[in-house]
This record gives C-alpha cells, sequence and structure tokens, in this order.
C-alpha cells in the first residue's frame, strides 16, 4: 500500500508541475515532436526487485515448529532497454520497451528453538522484460510535459535455477519458474531540450505468476506462493 500511495503522490506530482511552468517560457524545443507516428530511443534504469511471500497455512506442520518467519528482503540493480513509441493520437502513445535487467532478492528464515538462527537465501535473476503499454500525456507546456503509464509485461529470467537438484544440505536453492506475467503502472515527466527528449519516470510491476518450483526442502515446503514485484526509476533519451 506504501508503493501505491507512493505511485499516486507521484503521479499527481508530474501533473502539477507544468502548471507551474507556464510562469516561465522559454524557447520551444522540438515543437514537430509529437507530429512524428513513430519515435525511438533508449533509456537506462535502477530497479528493486523484491517478493511478495504467502507462507503456508500450517507452517509448523510444513517447516517444524522452529521456523517463526519468513520474510523478503529487496536487492538493488539496475536496466538497459530500447523505446520504441507509436503515436495512437494525440495525446495517447503505444510504448514498447524490451529491456535487460539484473536484480536480486532475499528470502530471510527465522528459526527459533534451542537455537536461534536466520537463513537468508539469495535469489539472483537476469531478466528479459517485453513490456508494451498504453501513455496517456498531459498537455505539453513550454518544454515539458507530464504522463501516466499503464500496461502488460512478459518476463523471462535467464539465470533460473527451476531444474537444479537440491541434494547438497546447506547449499539449497529456491527454485523458481523461469517465465511470469504481469501488470505495470507508473508516472513521469518529459523534457523537450534542443536536441532529443530525456524522460524520468517512475513505474511499479506486479507479477500475477505463482513463481515458486516446489521440492522437498524445507525452504520451499513451508512457501505457498511467491510474486515477484519491481519498481523501477527510468531515464529515457528519445530522438
Amino acid at each position: 500500500m506504501k508503493l501505491i500511495r507512493f505511485s499516486l503522490f507521484l503521479a499527481c506530482f508530474a501533473f502539477a508541475m507544468p502548471v507551474q511552468a507556464q510562469q516561465a517560457r522559454g524557447p520551444q524545443n522540438r515543437l514537430e515532436y509529437y507530429g512524428d507516428p513513430i519515435h525511438f530511443g533508449f533509456f537506462i534504469g535502477i530497479n528493486k526487485t523484491n517478493f511478495v511471500i504467502t507462507a503456508v497455512n500450517d507452517l509448523a506442520a510444513a517447516a517444524g515448529d522452529s521456523l517463526k518467519t519468513i520474510l523478503s528482503a529487496p536487492s538493488t540493480g539496475f536496466n538497459l532497454g530500447i523505446v520504441s513509441e507509436l503515436r495512437l493520437m494525440e495525446y495517447a502513445t503505444l510504448r514498447f520497451t524490451p529491456d535487460i535487467a539484473f536484480g536480486s532478492r532475499n528470502i530471510e528464515y527465522h528459526f527459533e528453538g534451542v537455537d536461534t538462527f536466520d537463513v537468508t537465501k539469495k535469489v539472483e535473476s537476469t531478466f528479459l522484460d517485453f513490456p508494451l503499454s498504453l501513455k496517456i500525456r498531459s498537455k505539453r507546456l513550454n518544454n515539458i510535459a507530464a504522463y501516466m503509464i499503464g500496461g502488460m509485461k512478459y518476463t523471462l529470467d535467464l539465470a533460473s535455477q527451476k531444474d537444479v537438484r537440491n541434494t547438497v544440505p546447506g547449499q539449497e536453492v529456491i527454485k523458481l519458474h523461469n517465465q511470469d506475467f504481469g501488470f505495470e503502472a507508473g508516472a513521469g515527466m518529459d523534457f523537450f531540450l534542443p536536441y532529443f527528449k530525456f524522460g524520468i519516470e517512475l513505474k511499479f510491476s506486479m507479477g500475477l505468476r505463482n513463481l515458486l518450483v516446489k521440492d522437498e526442502t524445507i525452504y520451499a515446503q513451508s512457501l505457498d506462493r511467491l510474486r515477484s514485484k519491481v519498481i523501477l526509476v527510468s531515464f529515457t533519451f528519445e530522438g
């Protein structure tokens, strides 16, 4: 809920900023930009990937009385991708932004009993993302335009270990399916510079598939569902 509230705040802030820009009008850059049907560019981004964890209903029966809590801890990674944008109408475009993303997540298991200890399982991923989104922008004011974006994406995890055999005690891995589908939503600002358009965007995405591959380890048996969630801050450069 905090992420949703923050995204809504950013969207409201982004749409309010151009109103203030009316007070300081300067030279108009790239006035012909929205007249072109297709645009291309690239983006770089910083991501924070995490899991939405659903533990089994009877944790003690699945994993023993000593396992008390399971938590997910996010890590920071980066994205590099291509931007292609098709103009649909005056204030709406269709965007396809495939990228490669590197990220990792930690799942922390807290045990309490004769001994109290934590076990952390690190899940590293290399994603190929294929998002298709609808972008709705505001009217351009001076050299600034705000927008909101939403759509669906398909993700392929090239580093998935779904076929690994967990046969070595202490070295068990959390096995995940290598394909996911999800939705995403966000907001951003476009800045028209003399030679290109620069954008800043905040986007939230949530996976729809249960990624967990069950096996006989205590770490998998204690989990019912694992879904992916990602926050991405990106910087776009479009011609």
